[in-house]
């Protein structure tokens, strides 16, 4: 396995992640908003759907570019021919260590949007201040465990089997997928491990919502999951779980499709480069 091009994984994974959170971004509002403590009219409903967008526009490119970046390195670190079925294995690894890296640039950016998105009154950068008088750097960082305990099994749920998917596509019509073909196994990939994770989903929410001191604030996974469950039961744990799926589906079908086409078209200029 040739080394891949790290400059084009960087660049095709920042304009794949840009593009997927600045189109859905209506749909990641409203799943906020339906995980939020408060309830969803209160939080804000239908209203000011775009609030918290310049927090994803910052953040996007970077975190989508780390992750990348870390995942292909790691892929091709861990690659060897004699060991094929490993394969999935080395793919939940490099997805998982892809993760860990780009929650340091995605959490800051995730806090200061989510709550913007249920306080559409406030301005961003005056989230973003607040959050720095009151709780310090720490506070930017408020469910950086839990954000990593919802991803990583994300993560190893999506990107195997958007691996699997696509190798079993090219099998069958015996060439390598289109972008498109990719697009389509990435949204299938990503629904499924939309509606898995959705509880880890809610508690991270809820953890970066919480009054600053609270219980809940204190980034408690298992405690945040079980004060859902016990006040509103299973309806709760999977609080929208289909504008989840449904976002993350399209994610998928953009991101995964972009950064294949965005990769393949970079590293094809970089081959005839001189």
């Amino acid at each position: 396995m040739e080394q891949p091009g790290f400059t084009a994984s960087l660049v095709a994974g920042g304009v794949a992640g840009a593009s997927v959170d600045l189109i859905l971004f209506p749909l990641d509002t409203i799943k906020t908003r339906l995980q939020s403590p408060q309830g969803f009219y209160k939080a804000g409903g239908f209203h000011g759907i775009y609030a918290g967008v310049p927090s994803a526009a910052i953040g996007s490119f970077p975190n989508a570019a780390a992750f990348f970046l870390t995942y292909e390195y790691v892929k091709w670190f861990l690659y060897t021919d004699s060991s094929s079925y490993l394969m999935p294995m080395k793919h939940m690894l490099a997805a998982s260590a892809g993760e860990v890296v780009a929650c340091l640039i995605r959490v800051p950016s995730e806090v200061v949007k989510q709550r913007a998105q249920v306080s559409a009154s406030s301005r961003t950068f005056q989230i973003f201040s607040n959050i720095l008088y009151e709780e310090g750097i720490h506070g930017l960082y408020r469910g950086y465990k839990s954000t990593v305990l919802r991803e990583i099994p994300f993560s190893l749920v999506q990107f195997p089997l958007w691996e699997f998917l696509k190798a079993l596509w090219s099998w069958r019509q015996e060439h390598v997928v289109d972008s498109w073909q990719s697009a389509v196994c990435g949204a299938f990939a990503g629904g499924f491990a939309a509606a898995v994770t959705t509880p880890l989903d809610v508690a991270k929410t809820r953890i970066m919502l919480a009054k600053a001191g609270s219980s809940t604030a204190s980034g408690n996974v298992l405690s945040a999951l079980q004060g859902v469950w016990r006040s509103q039961g299973l309806a709760g744990l999977f609080a929208g779980v289909f504008p989840r799926m449904a976002s993350i589906s399209l994610g998928g079908f953009i991101f995964l499709g972009a950064y294949d086409q965005t990769r393949g078209l970079l590293s094809e200029v970089g081959r005839e480069g001189p």
